[in-house]
């Protein structure tokens, strides 16, 4: 069956910015190794227990290619990353602090799932739910999701919180669903959103 223009992803329009009261979040350019190296290595330990490629300690050129793929991916409609900045006064991008997008972009469905990092320094207030809420408004407004995820390991309390926090209903716990960062089975919590006003603002 072909797939009609208004269906293809690369013809959607995706804004490469997106900003509220605290951040900027930008999709990723060629020239972002040093700051995304800079804030990897920060958030490194912190990252460890949950994420993978925490494992590794990579140098500028590694975190430069990441951040060229991740461009292309975008550019492709196949990841929707995005590199979290705090906000200057000006309103202007200031350090990168971490990182959140869409991923497992089902288009025909419309389907997407969040997922969102930030080193140590700057976890405890409420950015990570302030950048849930950015992308999930992305989702529901500019790209028409029905639906939309957050899948974390049952046991990382802290992202379940986020998920929480911002409205997200647990639908499911998957046993055994996939391996943890040591090679070990770990259970999977399916967090869903399907609609818009079921978002919820923390700080209120």
């Amino acid at each position: 069956m072909r797939v009609m223009p208004s269906d293809d992803p690369i013809l959607i329009d995706v804004p490469e910015r997106l900003e509220t009261e605290r951040l900027v979040l930008l999709s990723p350019q060629a020239g972002d190794g040093v700051a995304l190296n800079r804030a990897v290595l920060e958030a490194r330990d912190h990252l460890l227990p949950w994420m993978p490629w925490a494992s590794e300690v990579p140098g500028v050129e590694q975190s430069e290619a990441v951040a060229r793929r991740m461009q292309a991916q975008f550019l492709q409609r196949q990841h929707l990353a995005y590199y979290v900045h705090e906000r200057n006064a000006d309103g202007h991008a200031g350090r990168l602090i971490g990182g959140a997008g869409l991923h497992t972009l089902e288009w025909k469905v419309r389907r997407y799932e969040i997922g969102y990092w930030l080193g140590p320094s700057h976890t405890g207030r409420g950015l990570a739910s302030e950048a849930v809420r950015a992308l999930v408004r992305l989702g529901f407004e500019r790209l028409r999701a029905r639906r939309m995820e957050i899948r974390t390991d049952a046991r990382n309390t802290a992202s379940r919180a986020v998920a929480e926090r911002c409205g997200f209903v647990l639908e499911g716990l998957l046993r055994q669903d996939a391996l943890d960062v040591a090679g070990e089975s770990c259970d999977t919590c399916i967090y869903g959103m399907t609609a818009l006003d079921a978002l919820r603002d923390p700080a209120r």
